[in-house]
């Protein structure tokens, strides 16, 4: 686990004389992470050990995350190196790709994809879901998707009736969650622009790039594969031979640390405590950071064999650091 890693990481670096830095936010079933603002100053920590970098690796695994924080991380970066690329060993999206946009190399490997970057919003004002367990995302395509499908399939043109639509749309979404949707696409085509400027300097293929990356990919969910990215325009590397199989070892292990591929749930709850890894950023020089989530939880047991938690506290939940 973590000290083949450690290996794998020297000799990384050893081959590319690149720094490594790795950031992996889980994306396992009910025990879901994000990028978020909370990682930064554990980031600057770990550039900080690391010094002036003339290149920089960021080893990436995300389904996404906040925006802003995304475009905090690219910039913090850039104040530490010269050259940046990104390592997407399978998923990197929405505010993952965000981050990939600002890297001098995209290095994907055959199965890694990418997404669009028009953004969701998930506050504490979002819809919430049927159980009332927590609040569901309302992305930019959804509430045009909706008022599209208002306009082109049920022909919908009077102004007054498209308001008492859009009235009714707020009673389900509140309007101030509508307005940071409103807000967010307005400013994720301005951060797309400013990322690419300098990778592809043609202003009407820059501008169809964000464009498709900001919403006519027509689903958030859309996956953007190695060569349909190289085809619009991100600056992709396919990793040379020797590097793929260290990028695969890094990755396999990580997945099978973090348990990417099994649902949290009652196995794992058991009758008594337990934790769950949720995030990873670690380095040669800054040793491990994981988000952890802690907790002690019960079930009761019927006589047919069925069984109901009947008890579940959470007793810490954020990060911890360990070195090598």
């Amino acid at each position: 686990m973590r000290e083949n890693r450690e290996e794998w990481y020297q000799k990384w670096e050893a081959q590319t004389r690149s720094r490594l830095l790795v950031y992996i936010t889980g994306d396992r079933k009910n025990a879901e992470a994000q990028i978020t603002e909370d990682v930064i100053p554990l980031l600057a920590g770990h550039l900080e050990k690391m010094g002036d970098i003339p290149d920089l690796s960021l080893f990436l695994y995300t389904r996404g995350g906040s925006t802003s924080a995304a475009w905090t991380i690219i910039h913090l970066l850039r104040m530490y190196t010269k050259k940046l690329r990104v390592i997407v060993p399978y998923k990197s999206q929405s505010a993952g790709t965000i981050i990939c946009l600002g890297a001098d190399e995209i290095w994907m490997t055959r199965q890694a994809v990418l997404g669009p970057i028009d953004p969701s919003v998930n506050t504490a004002l979002n819809p919430r879901l049927p159980d009332g367990s927590s609040t569901f995302p309302v992305s930019v395509e959804q509430v045009h998707g909706f008022l599209d499908f208002a306009r082109e399939e049920l022909h919908i043109q009077n102004e007054t009736a498209l308001k008492d639509l859009y009235a009714g749309l707020s009673e389900y979404v509140h309007p101030l969650v509508l307005g940071q949707v409103y807000h967010s696409n307005r400013q994720i085509p301005r951060m797309a622009d400013s990322l690419l400027s300098g990778k592809i300097p043609d202003p009407g293929v820059r501008n169809r790039t964000v464009s498709f990356l900001c919403g006519e990919a027509g689903s958030h969910d859309y996956t953007i594969a190695r060569r349909e990215a190289e085809d619009l325009g991100l600056p992709i590397v396919c990793p040379p031979p020797e590097i793929y199989g260290l990028i695969t070892e890094i990755y396999e292990d990580i997945r099978q640390e973090l348990l990417l591929d099994v649902a949290f749930g009652q196995e794992e709850y058991g009758s008594g405590s337990y934790l769950v890894k949720k995030c990873l950023l670690e380095s040669l020089v800054g040793g491990t950071d994981e988000y952890v989530m802690e907790g002690d939880s019960s079930f009761a047991f019927g006589e047919n064999g069925s069984s109901a938690l009947v008890n579940n506290t959470i007793l810490f939940e954020g990060w911890r650091h360990r070195g090598w």
